[in-house]
């Protein structure tokens, strides 16, 4: 009789390098980056299991899927992917995603973009390229929970471009020849999509041989700082508005000092950030909001 010991065992999934711009050689492929949770699916003599990229077991939050994936033909396999709540045009819904898993896991879906095993057989030393065709071979005849993602071969820019006009919130592009390797890496590269929002400007830091930057808050929570991108003009009439404030009382240590000038009455700025992340990331401060 089999035991626990045989189960196959959680892979640590590959974590892509984040990357300001897509790669434009055509030894890339560049697929959609999905906003939800990184999931991987293991099946094996037991059944299936879906973990968390940290190796958690949520099987019992995922139920519907795993209930989808028992239906692959397959005996084994270990699938690489992302759990998100699909809009009815596809697109994912991260904000949706909590009380999906909690009330509606059946509206949930598992988007596959890599095999790592299947049958028996260790994939990952295998181009990416190839891992996909095998993918696709045991997932196209899913239907709804279970999807495959779609990927395009080099063209990198223009894939970009689209995937902007989408607002999703970006792209992956893996090299085509590369093998599967647990942890960071740069065969994989991700480019997110930028945004553009409404912030308040609470203080500036300013710092010998550092760009100037402003520390941002947003619905009265530290959202981060962002580099101050203005003209001469501009940062002077900013500079006149600097008064001796206070920090806000969330405001983390390593954002205080010194060398911050508080503001003693916040400013509406627009900011330029990356799409889809909990904190500013790459932010720039555009112009100021005039009240």
């Amino acid at each position: 009789m089999s035991n626990a010991e045989d189960r196959l065992k959680f892979i640590k999934p590959l974590e892509p390098e984040l990357v300001l711009e897509p790669p434009v050689s055509d030894d890339w492929f560049h697929e959609i980056k999905y906003d939800g949770f990184r999931t991987q699916l293991i099946r094996d003599w037991a059944g299936v299991r879906a973990f968390t990229k940290n190796g958690h077991d949520w099987s019992k939050r995922y139920w519907p899927i795993v209930t989808a994936a028992e239906q692959l033909k397959a005996k084994s396999f270990i699938l690489d992917g992302e759990t998100i709540a699909p809009e009815p045009d596809g697109r994912p819904n991260f904000h949706a995603m909590h009380s999906r898993m909690t009330w509606n896991a059946e509206l949930l879906a598992f988007v596959a973009f890599d095999i790592l095993y299947l049958d028996g057989e260790d994939l990952r030393p295998r181009p990416a390229i190839e891992r996909k065709e095998i993918l696709w071979d045991l997932v196209k005849p899913a239907e709804g929970i279970i999807q495959y993602s779609q990927h395009v071969l080099g063209g990198g820019a223009e894939f970009y471009e689209a995937v902007e006009r989408l607002g999703v919130e970006g792209m992956v592009s893996k090299r085509q020849g590369s093998s599967y390797r647990s942890g960071p890496t740069d065969i994989w590269v991700k480019t997110k999509c930028w945004e553009f929002g409404e912030f308040d400007l609470l203080g500036i830091k300013r710092e010998p041989g550092k760009e100037t930057v402003g520390l941002m808050a947003r619905d009265g929570k530290y959202a981060g700082p962002a580099t101050i991108a203005l003209t001469k003009q501009m940062r002077e009439r900013l500079m006149a508005r600097v008064r001796k404030g206070q920090p806000p009382p969330n405001t983390p240590q390593a954002a205080r000092g010194p060398e911050v000038e508080w503001l003693k009455k916040s400013i509406k700025a627009r900011v330029r950030t990356l799409r889809g992340e909990p904190k500013l990331r790459h932010a720039t401060l555009q112009g100021l909001v005039e009240e």
